[in-house]
């Protein structure tokens, strides 16, 4: 049994009915107050957001107070994967009550959105997805800050904007560009980074002819003064001059976009309890929908419960029924998950013992599964969705002084979002996520279509795992677009079935099994390279060994090459004495940081 919010909406797309949450507890009341022996620990993707944490628990901050300082950070030093234009799913662990919550920042699409927003007004058909991408129309309302308010209500211990001083200075005082901001800008400053003024001006020297190298001390005095009117004003971002900025930004074309500034006011965060299943009497809680990743996580997770994968250990049989797995909870993850204020989303259905068990019984040990299709728990009807999810992203946790607990993953979507830049910071192109036909081929209402003041479907899949006892054992998550469920399942066996360290589960080889295909991680693709590649040669390139990939050959599945560096998975793992143990992502930029 599992406890999560149910939600009893209406099945027509965009009716707006009242959420109702489940009636069994079984699952939350088992999980345990733990506090910490620890002062506290930061795991994220750049050395100085995990200083910024880290700065914070030691000024008296909460895992909260430390979030807000590390989000404010990342998105002065990492623009390409997060920022205050961005949204975020945030899983947090109270340890005085012994509750996990899931709060929710996902941007929302503008009152005047409709099914159609990205198809040509004259052949009908989608218009092509970079040109979706790198417009005004794929702008939702920004809302991490704001869900990061909501939580400081709840846990924060510093007065609101002392956790935006770390960034301010830097802000103020420059920093030096990192390789991976320098690799991405130069690699995506030909798409459409140079059209934008304030992108070409911030990103580019040489008068747009040169993108800013490695080393290079970048300032951000807009940036400074914005997280200072955040200071005064939590939502100055959706009311007064940078909400207008952020609209003028995005209705210049090509493709203007609809936001209003009523669109901007009326943004809330949410708050609901998480969802959570068991694993192997393990507890697994993530956030709730339109976050996609924690229910096809713990559908993945359902469908190993019922084989032995200790037993089979990282063997081609054991990442063989790894990928049947996945490949059935993306299909349904496909279909199913939309936004629960607007569609029937049954994620108790979905992530149900008997569903998966018989979803489980179309796995065999010696061949791999033909035309695999979504499941139907619960007589819904919904077309496919194919939305490509971009692998960009940011992830990091956070555990304080009192067991606090947080776990988030925060996007602005693809690599600099729209490529378009408002008051010192990057806008989200997070609509693109939307399915950009409203039906399938088959007429059937696509979950995930567009409508107005709906949030889009996410793979973030922040997860705290809880041991049998119900006691806090570890926190994970990850970036990488939809390879994000294959990445966080993947560190979850790695620790509870295969015994693995957490540092050694982050760096165990990725491999991501969707729509009829194995991509597994491949050593070596020169830098230019990203996505999945044919299977090619040699067998070294490969993450794992070639008798493995022949393994899964040999069982009829379609391997290809895949880049790993877009992964960014961080841990902290609580050891049996209650040390806790940090690990982070070698494929990105990040560090683990621990309170003396």
């Amino acid at each position: 049994m599992k406890q999560i919010i149910s939600f009893f909406l209406s099945i027509f797309l965009y009716t707006f009915v009242h959420a109702g949450t489940s009636s069994a507890n079984v699952v939350n009341a088992k999980i345990k107050p733990t506090p910490s022996k620890s002062k506290g620990m930061v795991a994220a993707a750049n050395p100085l957001a995990s200083r910024a944490g880290v700065e914070i628990l030691e000024a008296g901050g909460s895992a909260i107070d430390a979030a807000i300082a590390i989000q404010a950070m990342l998105g002065l030093v990492e623009p390409q994967s997060s920022g205050l234009g961005g949204g975020a799913f945030m899983v947090v662990y109270d340890p005085k009550t012994a509750k996990v919550w899931s709060y929710n920042g996902r941007e929302k699409a503008p009152s005047a959105a409709s099914p159609d927003m990205f198809l040509d007004p004259q052949t009908k058909q989608p218009i092509p997805y970079r040109n979706g991408i790198a417009s005004g129309v794929s702008t939702g309302v920004p809302g991490v800050i704001t869900m990061l308010q909501k939580a400081h209500q709840d846990y924060g211990l510093l007065d609101w904007g002392v956790q935006f001083e770390p960034a301010i200075k830097t802000a103020e005082n420059g920093f030096k560009v990192s390789p991976r901001m320098a690799n991405i800008t130069a690699r995506m400053g030909g798409f459409a980074l140079n059209k934008d003024k304030n992108a070409k001006d911030y990103f580019f020297l040489d008068d747009g002819n040169k993108t800013i190298p490695v080393g290079f001390l970048r300032d951000n005095p807009q940036y400074a003064n914005t997280l200072r009117a955040l200071q005064k004003n939590p939502r100055a971002l959706l009311e007064g001059p940078i909400a207008q900025e952020i609209l003028r930004v995005t209705h210049r074309p090509p493709f203007p976009g609809s936001l209003t500034l009523d669109d901007m006011k009326n943004y809330q965060a949410k708050k609901t309890e998480a969802l959570c299943s068991t694993y192997r009497s393990n507890i697994i809680c993530g956030a709730q929908p339109p976050s996609s990743g924690p229910v096809a996580v713990q559908s993945i997770l359902g469908v190993l419960e019922n084989f032995d994968m200790k037993k089979l250990g990282m063997t081609s049989e054991g990442w063989h029924i790894f990928s049947e797995a996945s490949f059935l909870a993306y299909a349904d993850r496909d279909k199913y998950i939309g936004d629960p204020d607007f569609i029937t989303v049954d994620a108790d259905s979905l992530t149900d013992k008997e569903y998966l068990r018989s979803r489980a019984n179309l796995i065999r040990n010696d061949i791999a599964m033909e035309n695999v299709t979504a499941g139907n728990p619960n007589a819904l009807v919904r077309g496919k969705d194919s939305t490509p999810d971009n692998p960009s992203t940011s992830h990091f946790t956070v555990v304080d002084k009192d067991g606090l607990v947080v776990s988030m993953t925060t996007t602005v979507e693809a690599a600099f979002g729209s490529q378009r830049m408002a008051a010192g910071f990057i806008l989200n192109n997070q609509l693109t996520d939307f399915s950009f036909q409203p039906r399938d081929s088959d007429g059937l209402l696509v979950a995930n279509a567009v409508g107005p003041n709906k949030r889009p479907r996410s793979s973030m899949a922040p997860v705290i795992v809880f041991n049998p006892e119900g006691e806090f054992l570890f926190t994970s998550g990850s970036p990488g677009g939809s390879s994000i469920i294959a990445y966080t399942a993947k560190t979850i066996v790695g620790i509870l079935d295969w015994g693995l360290s957490p540092q050694d589960a982050i760096e165990l080889p990725n491999v991501i099994a969707r729509n009829g295909r194995v991509a597994v991680e491949a050593k070596g693709l020169k830098d230019e390279i990203s996505g999945e590649i044919d299977r090619g040669s040699p067998a070294e390139e490969f993450g794992l060994p070639e008798s493995l990939i022949k393994g899964l050959e040999s069982r009829g599945h379609k391997v290809r090459r895949s880049k790993g560096e877009f992964s960014g998975i961080h841990i902290i793992y609580r050891d049996e004495d209650g040390t806790l143990i940090g690990g982070a992502d070698p494929r990105r930029e990040g560090v683990a940081l621990g309170l003396d």
